[in-house]
């Protein structure tokens, strides 16, 4: 990294105020959230309206972070028309820059506000040093590079590219298809994934089953012909399907149903390539944060708009800790592995990032995600300062004798419960899920002040 290049940003999704601020809190420097009409998220976005958004820029500034707001559909003509219109007092509130991927949209933009920083969004699926001096002659202040791509050759458009931002995703949810182009959801639902209506039509419960094709041409289940289960869960077929070595499996015709469409089953193909209606384990790249810090990569950005205030403190928590250890020299932290873990996920993958895993690389990970892990149970709503007890808003099941972990901006803590008790006082064992609120004392170093998490050891 070149000594007149800035540290390395932390990015974070924001698709609510208090999303952004619990960012903040646990230590992104910027986050990105966007108006629905024009990004790629419509649904759990809070920022619908003008004064949410003037909200949470104003808020960002006061506090030196930075504010992107994401523009990055490709719209039809309809969008196109009314683009301006919407914009206009959008960026009259000064975000920090607008994350795009339509040209035309882009130069609407820079027609009529030249200085408006644009980023361009890893929808338009940069891969190359050429396409990112191309973008950088259009007046693009910033590339999100593609997610297909490895660490070397992330370092060699850093090598080739010199003086352009870059942008690379390490945690989150990642696309069936290449880098967002995903038509499933429009397929199913007529939700089109490019217009941010997305069902994540991917992440559904599948079951397959063996189909033959009748002289008309028509696709049917075989007689008699069982379900074979979800593709992730089976051998031969499911390496069929999933895009590994071709075999007999292959050739033969398969039907897809989707769990809550019973009886409704869709044929579907395969070539030489495999076929990718299965479900992506989720981005997990913490362990290459020192490589991308060194590489010199300008901002490292985690996924999830849609997700909770906890997914965020806790990815921007291990993250921030991450990259401040490679700045620093410091060795990267085992800890953190089993830290988001403990975090919803459907597996972890790190990508394209590295290609190519030794067995003793993989179990080495995995040994320590396994350490470590911890299930969200509460969120601190309150202090009774006169009785030195917190008030919990309980989100899962924990009782008396759980090994907590309550997780805070300047640091985590870990104690036993030895005694916790309902709104009047009386004490509890237990408490069996969310939807209640008691009352327990903080560990010793807490701060009362401080937003707080509790999980559970598991």
């Amino acid at each position: 990294m070149t000594a007149s290049r800035r540290p390395t940003e932390l990015l974070a999704p924001a698709g609510s105020l208090d999303m952004m601020r619990t960012a903040f809190a646990y230590g992104a420097d910027a986050v990105y959230a966007g108006q629905p009409r024009y990004s790629l998220r419509v649904r759990n976005n809070s920022f619908d309206k003008l004064d949410a958004l003037a909200a949470g820029i104003d808020e960002a500034h006061a506090a030196g972070k930075g504010f992107y707001l994401v523009a990055n559909i490709y719209p039809h003509n309809a969008k196109v028309r009314t683009f301006e219109r919407d914009i206009a007092p959008v960026i009259d509130m000064k975000p920090d820059a607008l994350i795009m991927a339509d040209p035309g949209l882009m130069m609407m933009v820079r027609e009529r506000w030249p200085d408006m920083a644009i980023h361009l969004s890893v929808q338009a699926n940069t891969t190359n040093y050429a396409s990112v001096r191309f973008w950088q002659s259009m007046g693009v202040k910033r590339i999100i590079l593609s997610r297909e791509l490895s660490l070397d050759e992330v370092a060699e458009i850093r090598d080739a590219c010199p003086d352009m931002e870059l942008e690379v995703f390490v945690h989150g949810a990642l696309c069936i298809a290449y880098s967002g182009r995903c038509l499933l959801s429009g397929y199913f639902n007529h939700r089109d994934p490019n217009q941010g209506s997305c069902t994540n039509s991917c992440r559904w419960d599948y079951k397959v089953h063996a189909g033959t094709e009748t002289a008309s041409g028509d696709i049917q289940t075989c007689n008699n012909a069982p379900a074979l289960g979800n593709p992730r869960d089976f051998g031969t077929v499911g390496t069929a399907l999933g895009g590994g070595p071709r075999h007999a499996e292959a050739n033969r015709t398969w039907l897809l149903e989707e769990g809550s469409r019973p009886g409704e089953l869709m044929p579907i193909e395969e070539d030489e390539h495999g076929t990718y209606i299965m479900n992506s384990r989720d981005l997990r790249a913490i362990e290459h944060v020192q490589r991308l810090v060194d590489i010199g990569v300008d901002s490292l950005k985690i996924e999830g708009r849609t997700k909770s205030p906890y997914y965020v403190a806790r990815t921007s928590q291990g993250y921030r800790r991450a990259i401040d250890d490679a700045i620093a020299g410091r060795p990267f932290d085992l800890k953190l592995l089993g830290e988001l873990e403990g975090l919803a996920n459907r597996g972890y993958t790190d990508g394209f990032y590295q290609r190519h895993h030794t067995p003793e690389h993989q179990n080495y990970l995995r040994g320590h995600s396994e350490s470590g892990r911890s299930l969200l149970v509460g969120e601190v709503v309150g202090f009774d300062s006169a009785r030195g007890l917190a008030e919990v808003e309980v989100k899962n099941r924990f009782g008396v004798g759980d090994t907590l972990e309550f997780v805070q901006p300047d640091g985590n803590f870990t104690a036993t419960c030895t005694h916790m008790e309902d709104a009047v006082g009386g004490a509890l064992d237990m408490v069996p899920g969310s939807g209640r609120r008691i009352r327990l004392a903080l560990p010793a170093g807490a701060n009362p002040a401080q937003p707080c998490f509790v999980a559970r050891f598991v």
